[in-house]
């Protein structure tokens, strides 16, 4: 008998809540001093560089790049060891005036030991974003 793996588990039920906008729900996968660096490093959406850290600066990424938008997530591949995954694939944006956004990513999720996400890392480089008119 094989039980799936902790952090990709978590990984499967935040894109689940993602998909289905449900906020609270996703907030409650972090642990309270959890990191979001999507996408790593400098970007438009993190002009320091420094993450998203701690369930308030979450909640306010939801709000602003989350919330108002559809998400759909296509996993090609998933990698677990230790107590991290990282699934391979996109992530298609579709925004309020119906624009798309396509990435295609390494996404790396680490759990706590109690199964809690404390770093979620996007892999995904801006200028190769996909973009398509509604």
């Amino acid at each position: 008998m094989t039980t799936e793996h902790p952090a990709r588990a978590a990984s499967k039920r935040s894109m689940d809540a993602v998909e289905r906008k449900a906020k609270d729900e996703w907030l409650e996968l972090f642990a309270d001093d959890a990191v979001i660096e999507d996408p790593v490093g400098v970007s438009m959406l993190d002009p320091e560089g420094a993450g998203h850290v701690g369930k308030d600066e979450i909640s306010a990424f939801w709000d602003r790049n989350i919330g108002p938008n559809r998400v759909r997530f296509d996993v090609h591949h998933s990698y677990a060891a230790g107590n991290e995954v990282a699934n391979t694939g996109a992530i298609t944006t579709t925004m309020q005036n119906g624009m798309t956004a396509t990435v295609e990513g390494t996404f790396v999720y680490r759990v706590n030991e109690a199964g809690k996400l404390v770093s979620l890392r996007a892999f995904w480089e801006v200028d190769k974003v996909r973009l398509s008119a509604p």
